[in-house]
């Protein structure tokens, strides 16, 4: 028995240092051990808008024009050149009380939305800015038409479009106001896009008005499709990981998320690990707190039948979408197509009105189950106490109501090893030199005493997969970013800086992870001290080693474990001093 723990103990040590050192060089730059180098950053030319390919071949189903440019070997798309001669791109900026953003008018593109609400997580001076066309991002929504076999041809995001006069802001008493493009014929097609901006809505309408104006029926595919870079988004930790990339939902498959680095290794002629094909679904690009996608289902509706796609359209740049056949358009009539897109924050109950399984999104990891009814009590603290940091504090102390009992018998159990742990290092000293017998003798007195040695270990086992599952809902939830809870703390999303910044390993330091140490050193000497020494020894060292990871960890998820280990510690202290095992 006491090899098997003292395995186990160093064991997790070992693998507690080896993490804690992958992450403290992914935190400073350097490659992992687990994946490839950070991806570069591409700078797109500017002010001319990326050459992003236009969707349409090489996917199920349709056939591969010839093409005057090569795509990269792993796209499942075709680059086409502009459907119309490139001229100067006008930028077209519009606010609502929740977004501010810029429409460029090649394609009629979204290329920019900045989410006023939200404060920027590296100056609390700006904004977050999700959608952008910079020097050093790259993340747009795009859409356009494509023929039913593919390739160029018909208005798509590289087409110059006209603006059409309009508001560009939300008036007082205002809910809404429209912004339309208008392209030229291209093909015989002309194609007007219009933006439907609202106040207090991250879902903007686009309408989609296909005018056959050619002496021949057509029939051609709508793409809605979303296009960024691979690199991480700013302001991000590498203390713990959460998702950054594209996602498609259908009535089929479900949920999936599929990572830049799967796109990134697929090879031409391999199948997309995704389902192709649906007639319902969204598609979606992720990453921590936000989230961008475009939505085509009306509740009551059927759902039209759709293509899916993932590709590497470039170097470090990947994109995600869907093709909606629009049917024949007979000459000289207008059909039109309505989708939504979502640009902005998280926050899982409205995400789950917008969209089956939209509310997927937020990533709870393997505790979904657990963690979506902790979350529903967690907002109902928030409706009653009005602050998320005491609705944190709140929560834990419910959930150490709920284990009490369960926690008690754990504790009495860490109490009875305590008062036997003078007879046991007695012992040990004693037979030293007698290994098997050392054994015997101490499973005789843990028989004699009634005392189970995995006692103290069992019940806190079946509590942890609900303090995970809690430890998910503070890491994903959007509504503690820029949350305060008292005095210093002032963004529950970020870490405790009380006491400034280290230099030179840019290591925050702050009360709470200080406080958070120091209990957790408590805890451990109110636990029984192991009978063998480097068990002892590493019992100690191990709180020092962890208290690291604390001091990056968001302000929220540390008073979490610190609210946790406070009332540990006062229910474990009045069990021992019951029983008369305290300073043993």
């Amino acid at each position: 028995m006491t090899d098997i723990r003292r395995t186990l103990l160093w064991g997790i040590f070992l693998a507690s240092l080896f993490f804690i050192w992958e992450s403290w060089n992914r935190h400073n730059g350097q490659p992992s051990m687990f994946g490839p180098p950070p991806a570069r950053v591409v700078a797109p030319a500017l002010p001319s808008p990326a050459p992003t390919p236009v969707p349409g071949s090489g996917l199920p189903g349709t056939a591969t024009p010839a093409m005057p440019t090569t795509p990269p070997a792993a796209s499942p798309v075709a680059a086409a050149p502009a459907a119309s001669a490139p001229v100067a791109s006008q930028q077209v900026t519009v606010s609502t009380d929740l977004v501010r953003a810029t429409i460029d008018s090649t394609g009629a593109t979204l290329a920019r939305v900045e989410l006023v609400k939200q404060v920027d997580p590296l100056d609390h001076s700006k904004s977050v800015v999700l959608l952008d066309r910079s020097p050093s991002r790259l993340y747009l929504a795009e859409s356009g038409l494509v023929p039913p076999a593919g390739g160029a041809g018909l208005p798509n995001h590289h087409t110059s479009m006209h603006v059409l006069p309009g508001e560009r802001s939300l008036a007082p008493g205002q809910n809404e106001f429209k912004v339309a493009f208008e392209s030229d014929p291209v093909g015989g097609v002309k194609l007007v896009k219009t933006y439907t901006f609202r106040r207090d809505d991250y879902v903007i309408d686009v309408r989609h008005q296909i005018v056959n104006a050619s002496p021949a029926p057509i029939s051609p595919r709508l793409y809605l499709q979303l296009v960024r870079d691979g690199n991480d988004p700013p302001g991000g930790s590498s203390m713990y990981f959460t998702f950054t990339g594209p996602a498609i939902y259908t009535d089929s498959a479900h949920y999936k998320k599929i990572d830049f680095k799967s796109i990134e290794k697929r090879g031409p002629g391999d199948k997309p690990d995704h389902e192709t094909s649906g007639s319902g679904g969204w598609v979606a690009m992720v990453q921590h707190y936000f989230l961008s996608a475009w939505l085509v289902d009306k509740p009551g509706a059927p759902a039209p039948a759709r293509e899916f796609f993932t590709a590497k359209i470039d170097t470090n740049t990947y994109s995600v979408g869907e093709l909606v056949p629009m049917g024949e358009i007979a000459p000289g009539a207008t059909k039109t197509f309505d989708a939504r897109l979502f640009v902005g924050p998280q926050e899982e109950d409205k995400l789950a009105g917008l969209a089956p399984g939209l509310e997927l999104v937020k990533d709870y990891g393997w505790f979904t189950i657990l963690a979506k009814p902790l979350f529903w009590l967690l907002t109902q603290l928030h409706k009653v106490i009005g602050n998320w940091g005491w609705s944190i504090v709140g929560l834990v102390v419910l959930l150490k109501i709920a284990f009490y009992w369960l926690n008690a018998k754990a504790y009495g159990s860490m109490a009875k090893m305590k008062a036997i742990n003078p007879r046991i290092m007695e012992m040990r000293e004693r037979l030293k030199d007698k290994p098997q017998q050392m054994q015997q003798e101490m499973m005789r007195i843990y028989r004699e005493e009634k005392v189970n040695p995995l006692g103290g270990c069992l019940p806190i086992v079946v509590q942890m997969p609900f303090f995970i599952a809690l430890y998910w809902v503070l890491l994903s939830t959007v509504e503690m970013r820029g949350a305060p809870w008292i005095g210093w703390i002032t963004d529950l999303s970020q870490p405790d800086t009380l006491f400034g910044i280290l230099p030179f390993i840019h290591m925050p330091v702050g009360l709470l992870p200080i406080l958070m140490t120091g209990t957790s050193l408590l805890q451990t000497w109110l636990n029984p001290t192991p009978p063998d020494p480097v068990q002892a020894r590493m019992m100690w060292i191990m709180p020092l080693v962890f208290s690291v990871m604390f001091f990056f960890f968001p302000a929220g998820l540390v008073l979490y474990w610190l609210t946790n280990n406070i009332l540990s510690i006062a229910q474990q202290y009045l069990i021992n001093k019951r029983l008369g095992v305290l300073g043993k």
